[in-house]
């Protein structure tokens, strides 16, 4: 069954709860509020046939640039688990799934392509040789087990759950023995137990961690314990600590613990990575509500509701969609209540703003093709962005 944005029944045959935002960061904000009508309701809706003729278009371009053993991939024929994956997650939220549904043939394809023994290792790692991206693999793997296990809670058929679920455990065991492990000291004294992930697997290259891969680990652990599979509690609670670890005193995450020397020095922050530890951050465990408000404080001032590109513009956008789609137009001023209305940060503003840019770039045969990564990463971000209010996919629902 499938679930609409704010509920929590997900996944085909089982139904798990999803504890929401409020809960997770400890504090009592109650359900977004229904909002009223609003004036400009006939505009509203003329955006909302836009978008889902753009995302048409955007979906029938991933679908005839798909490659015929199933992958996608970037500028030069690089990343293709990651593209692939991403690419997929389109279809998963368009709504169609492996037995039904126009793009059922896309996603069929790229299963196959990434449970293919040239994909799916041994050891669990979810890589690909060819594609010459050994040397940093841990990205695609992340983005990997994130679109299998969407794939998996959306699937009925027994044959096919039990080829999926194979391969989401060995990757989860993968992902977890590819965590770091420091020892940190907090500024009250306490020794915690800190771990996050770097390009290739902790136990390849001297325990190096960054941010950008860490996250990408804690959203595919989350869709995998969204779809049953279990994840050790050890791992998210390593994870929650590295996160803490990284935030500086303004509320922003830095690029590594390891290259800081364990040490978060304000004017090293990263607002990309901060709003995508929002994101992931909030389905790890227990977080104390005074670091989920500066990280959330940090985003709203340092990354503009505003049309044009900024650093990092699709890899930001990605992520910092999600975490404005999560809060909606109410938890902002919960979380800050003595902020002004016309301050808080707001799904209606960024909605406002963002889609039709995003609309006015995409090109005519349906690709967007900003980004030095190429049009099928810049397409697949945009899509999923353009397709938050659907609901259909657990890991993106309030």
């Amino acid at each position: 069954m499938r679930g609409q944005s704010g509920t929590s029944v997900w996944g085909r045959g089982k139904r798990w709860t999803w504890v929401g935002l409020a809960a997770l960061i400890g504090l009592s904000l109650g359900p977004v509020a229904a909002q009223p009508q609003p004036a400009g309701k006939d505009k509203d809706a003329d955006l909302d046939k836009r978008v889902e003729a753009a995302v048409e278009r955007g979906l029938e371009w991933l679908k005839r640039t798909q490659a015929r053993d199933g992958s996608w991939s970037a500028q030069g024929g690089q990343y293709r688990v990651a593209m692939t994956a991403l690419a997929g997650m389109a279809f998963l939220m368009e709504g169609s799934n492996l037995k039904e549904g126009k793009y059922s043939d896309q996603l069929q394809k790229a299963m196959e392509w990434f449970l293919s023994p040239a994909r799916l290792q041994a050891n669990g790692l979810i890589g690909d040789a060819a594609g010459g991206n050994f040397g940093s693999y841990m990205h695609g793997h992340g983005y990997a087990l994130m679109f299998l296990a969407c794939l998996y809670g959306e699937e009925e058929d027994p044959e096919q759950r039990a080829r999926l679920e194979r391969a989401i455990k060995k990757a989860v065991d993968f992902t977890c023995k590819a965590q770091t492990s420091k020892r940190h000291r907090k500024p009250e004294g306490k020794e915690v137990e800190v771990g996050g992930w770097g390009y290739v697997s902790a136990t390849e290259r001297n325990n190096f961690d960054e941010g950008s891969v860490t996250v990408t680990q804690l959203q595919a652990l989350r869709a995998a314990r969204n779809a049953g599979i279990a994840v050790p509690k050890e791992a998210i609670d390593k994870a929650v600590a590295y996160l803490e670890a990284c935030t500086t005193p303004k509320g922003g995450i830095i690029y590594s613990y390891a290259n800081s020397g364990g040490v978060a020095m304000a004017g090293q922050e990263r607002p990309p990575l901060t709003c995508a530890a929002v994101t992931c951050g909030f389905s790890a465990g227990q977080y104390n509500s005074e670091l989920a408000k500066k990280w959330i404080k940090f985003c709203k001032d340092h990354i503009p509701i505003a049309q044009g590109r900024q650093a990092h513009d699709e890899y930001q956008s990605y992520y910092f969609a999600q975490m404005v789609y999560i809060l909606g137009d109410d938890r902002y001023g919960q979380l800050f209540p003595n902020e002004p209305k016309e301050n808080w940060l707001t799904w209606s503003k960024y909605k406002k703003a963002v889609f039709p840019y995003l609309l006015e770039q995409q090109s005519n045969d349906g690709s967007w093709t900003s980004g030095y990564i190429g049009p099928v990463f810049t397409t697949s971000v945009n899509l999923a962005i353009l397709q938050l209010e659907k609901g259909i996919l657990p890991l993106y629902q309030r």
